[in-house]
């Protein structure tokens, strides 16, 4: 029996790193280095939390075995790499155009 959920596997978890991991460390090291507003650090408390999540999520969808618990878990990951995405992204381009 062929795994149909392999692929999902795999470009879900390469997701996770572009939408999720990157964009953290982006943020975080434009706060680090004083090209943003110091308050864009705040919102990534939250954002760094939902990635952690969608990791931990990645993760047990590639090792689960059920293909249906597996697809499940790949897209509460993906819905928590869109929040994150919405909170630090979003949110720093809010504070940008209110900052100035």
């Amino acid at each position: 029996m062929t795994d149909v959920v392999r692929t999902l596997r795999w470009l879900g978890v390469g997701a996770v790193l572009l939408f999720g991991v990157l964009p953290a460390v982006m943020l975080s090291l434009l706060v680090a280095g004083g090209h943003t507003p110091r308050s864009v650090g705040l919102l990534l408390v939250p954002g760094i939390a939902l990635v952690v999540c969608a990791l931990i999520c990645a993760a047990r969808g590639i090792l689960s075995p059920d293909p249906e618990a597996s697809a499940q878990l790949m897209r509460r990951g993906m819905a928590f790499v869109a929040g994150a995405d919405l909170i630090m992204l979003g949110g720093n381009a809010l504070i940008g155009m209110v900052t100035g």
